[in-house]
């Protein structure tokens, strides 16, 4: 039986001042642990808590687009192989709701509006995300990874992407191996520049380190220092088959906290 366990983060450029606000959702994850539910539910439940903080460029706090417009993306990624995306989503405060749906679904992803028409079909809120311009570049994404005491591993992401962004762009989020990877005693959860994030295929290397015997913290210093393009603001939250969640930025301007339950 493993110690469930769970580790957050509220974005790359959020600042250390919302450090409160993730400890929130951690605390939620935690007692949805304790009390015997699973990794799935408990990131699910505890990115749901995010992306309702408007403080967060996730959910409700999403900046717009150059057009105006407000379009999300969220993920989540099992280490039984389970896998759910979604993209440019319009009018869906709780994209991460809709990824999860997908888990048992034959498909993976969905886009647009596609994926919100899917998402009317399971009963998913509709209701329209009113925006809002960054206070500075915004390149937040909110992300949370747990394991229960079956040893299940769960990643779940969501953003509303960069800040001065086309409509149609697509960041790391919803990637595979670039904003999350999750499989069999790891699983990874990357935020910051989705365009490095993406070409340095972070979250997948870094897994891959962990689990031939890499240390998590140790790992995701290499891949900071060794993955990206220089500039690049980016931060990465990591958790293994046991001990604590880790979580490390190339800046301080990333909010994170971790729990592990009591043996």
């Amino acid at each position: 039986m493993s110690i469930p366990a769970v580790v957050a983060h509220g974005g790359a450029g959020a600042g250390p001042e919302r450090l409160a606000n993730v400890e929130r959702a951690v605390a939620i994850a935690a007692e949805i642990l304790e009390s015997g539910g699973s990794a799935v539910e408990a990131a699910v439940e505890a990115c749901v808590v995010l992306e309702d903080d408007p403080v967060f460029n996730a959910g409700t706090g999403s900046v717009f687009r150059t057009d105006g417009s407000v379009l999300l993306d969220a993920s989540i990624h099992v280490s039984d192989g389970r896998m759910g995306f979604v993209i440019a989503m319009g009018d869906t405060p709780n994209p991460i709701r809709v990824a999860a749906e997908l888990l048992d679904e034959e498909i993976n992803g969905l886009t647009g509006e596609g994926a919100r028409t899917w998402a009317d079909a399971k009963g998913i809120e509709k209701s329209p995300v009113e925006g809002r311009p960054p206070f500075k570049e915004a390149t937040d994404t909110v992300g949370v990874i747990a394991r229960d005491r079956s040893g299940s591993i769960a990643c779940a992401t969501s953003t509303g992407g960069c800040s001065d962004r086309p409509p149609g762009r697509v960041g790391d989020v919803p990637l595979p191996g670039c904003g999350f990877w999750v499989q069999e005693g790891v699983g990874v959860g990357a935020t910051g520049i989705g365009e490095a994030i993406t070409r340095g295929m972070l979250s997948f290397r870094v897994a891959e380190r962990i689990l031939v015997g890499g240390d998590l913290e140790e790992s995701m210093i290499w891949a900071l220092e060794e993955c990206l393009e220089d500039g690049a603001e980016v931060g990465i939250i990591a958790l293994g088959s046991e001990g604590t969640g880790h979580g490390l930025a190339n800046s301080k301007n990333m909010p994170w906290s971790s729990w592990i339950a009591r043996k």
